[in-house]
């Protein structure tokens, strides 16, 4: 397990510090992550690979010549933030465009989107580039639904290289999907990996068993088998690889044995004596194959088999030179870069002024109490939720919904020290919390609290109505953004009847506290009710039989967050008028 740490919620920030002040010769530490020592003389496009922490050498690790320009690095298994992701781009981006590469999961999908939104919207050409190598993860008819694992190694390289060629952003792009459609990974398990400060790893296995169809942000594998000796694992692997062979694959391949975080090389050189000879005897040769660990999960025992299929474009561009922290190959070409700006220099986070009128900021007030009541209830109830995520997840929704509400509760407390009304109080804390808890939650969450604070504003206390119309703005958004309808097994099966109920309840006439009490007793038997779902959506997808008989922990978050927040929303002493007497809307005065 993980053993050296300080605080383990700032586990993730100190490595990257660490990294960057060892390799400072090649790095530097921006906002958000890392990107290159120097910029490039000329302009060139910016390859810019990401996802969560626990990976090394991905993501920071493969940055420098022919390979990542930068690196866009989230918390443990966390997807980065919006905010992040955008930072990064800034400080890479040199005028020919930048391209967004990851994984294909939901966090991922909408915090690099929706970066590469406000970069579009200042003329900045931007692309993303998504990889879905996992071949457990779903069929091949879904494919597009596939998680990216170890084959993350493969595309990240090619495009780099590209882009080193001085390919143009099309190109680039082009080369890592072309890449991404050849590249098949299927892995295994030995034992679950665990998280700094945790007492005890996310999943286990019964003694002489493995889990087959891994991912790598500590999910349990997709079904459990007794384990096999070097030969049957590796016969195992090779066969599934080919049985998903591409339509006009060529003989020539690369391949990747890729160890977990706590398989020894010595196993795996064991092991490649069984993979190679298979692969050679199916008539492939083996381009340049790689053997050691290159996209890891923590401390996890297991190992991946990834194969590349090969043309004569590709092959040229992954066997072309690299040079970055924990990767070389070749010698690449000496360039003379231009120094790049300080650490800490602005990467466009404005400072706020607020106007607001005085009943708002008297529920600006109850907003502030109600963010440290969510608060309090989340910090008590992190371990629970983190055990629930880890059924059929990654388990790191409890932290990172600490993470959020920590960085929320701050936030807010700033603003409303600053003069802000209730408005941009949530606006406050739903901004900070996206940008630090990252991740499909942090998103959301963030996204809503924006939303939801628009729809206050600032000019007065919001009545009733008003506040029914800011928490239908809080669904709304979420709803869009994550794109989950109810029954997919996330936290809109708790959001949607929470929002309509309350919404019904005051529209009808119910005094609000009244109104919210019955709406939050919806949404807490909602959320007990997923345990009876599959979930459609989001990284516990794949183990989605697993998932049966466990509730949500997204939905039971949010159900108990609207739990205690209610009394600080709904007092009368807070809300606007008619708050302790709601005509139902529609009533003559």
């Amino acid at each position: 397990m993980t053993k050296i740490f300080n605080d383990p919620s700032e586990f993730a920030e100190e490595a990257l510090a660490g990294f960057c002040d060892v390799h400072s010769d090649l790095v530097r530490q921006v906002p958000g992550g890392a990107v290159r020592r120097d910029r490039p003389a000329q302009p060139k496009v910016a390859v810019l690979a990401g996802g969560g922490s626990g990976h090394y050498p991905a993501f920071a690790g493969l940055i420098g010549t022919g390979f990542a320009d930068g690196a866009v690095v989230g918390n443990i298994f966390t997807s980065p933030s919006a905010q992040q992701a955008y930072s990064v781009a800034k400080a890479a981006e040199s005028g020919a465009g930048v391209v967004f590469t990851y994984g294909n999961y939901a966090g991922d999908v909408m915090n690099f989107g929706m970066a590469s939104e406000r970069l579009a919207a200042e003329g900045i050409a931007v692309e993303n580039v998504l990889v879905t190598d996992d071949i457990a993860s779903a069929p091949p008819s879904e494919a597009d639904k596939r998680r990216g694992i170890a084959g993350d190694f493969t595309v990240f390289k090619i495009m780099g290289a590209a882009a080193e060629n001085g390919a143009s952003l099309a190109e680039v792009v082009r080369l890592g999907r072309k890449t991404n459609d050849r590249t098949r990974t299927i892995g295994s398990a030995f034992a679950g990996c665990t998280f700094p400060g945790a007492d005890a790893p996310l999943f286990t296995l019964p003694d002489g068993q493995m889990g087959l169809g891994l991912g790598i942000h500590g999910e349990p594998g997709l079904f459990d088998t007794d384990l096999p000796s070097a030969k049957e694992l590796g016969q195992e692997l090779v066969f599934r690889l080919l049985t998903e062979t591409p339509q006009e694959a060529g003989q020539r391949i690369a391949v990747i044995l890729n160890g977990l975080g706590s398989t020894k090389h010595e196993e795996l050189f064991v092991l490649w004596q069984t993979v190679a000879p298979l692969l050679r005897a199916a008539g492939y040769t083996l381009v340049l194959p790689e053997v050691g660990e290159l996209v890891t999960s923590l401390d996890m025992a297991g190992v991946s088999l990834t194969v590349t299929w090969l043309d004569d474009e590709l092959e040229q561009l992954w066997a072309a030179p690299a040079d970055t922290p924990a990767y070389r190959r070749g010698n690449t070409p000496t360039t003379s870069g231009i120094q790049g700006i300080e650490e800490g220099t602005d990467v466009g986070i404005a400072v706020a002024s607020f106007v607001s009128a005085d009943s708002s900021r008297t529920y600006a007030s109850a907003c502030l109490a109600a963010v440290e009541a969510a608060r309090e209830s989340l910090h008590e109830a992190e371990e629970r939720l983190g055990r629930l995520d880890a059924i059929a997840g990654d388990g790191d929704h409890g932290r990172g919904m600490v993470r959020g509400i920590d960085a929320a509760a701050a936030a807010a407390s700033s603003a409303f020290a600053e003069g802000a009304g209730a408005g941009d109080v949530l606006i406050a804390a739903g901004d900070a919390w996206a940008d630090k808890a990252g991740g499909t939650s942090g998103v959301l969450w963030g996204a809503g609290l924006r939303a939801w604070g628009e729809a206050i504003g600032n000019t007065a206390a919001p009545d009733p109505q008003k506040l029914a119309a800011g928490v239908t703005a809080f669904s709304d958004r979420i709803v869009q953004l994550g794109k989950a309808e109810t029954g997919d097994k996330t936290m809109v099966d708790a959001l949607l009847p929470f929002a309509t109920t309350f919404g019904r309840l005051v529209a009808g006439g119910t005094r609000p506290d009244q109104a919210w009490k019955d709406a939050a007793q919806e949404a807490t038997h909602a959320a007990e009710a997923t345990a009876d779902l599959l979930p459609l959506k989001g990284r516990a997808r794949p183990l989605a039989e697993k998932s049966l008989g466990t509730p949500d922990p997204g939905a039971t978050s949010l159900a108990m967050i609207f739990t205690v927040i209610g009394d600080h929303l709904t007092g009368t002493s807070a809300l606007g008028a008619n708050a302790a007497t709601t005509k139902p809307v529609g009533a003559q005065s």
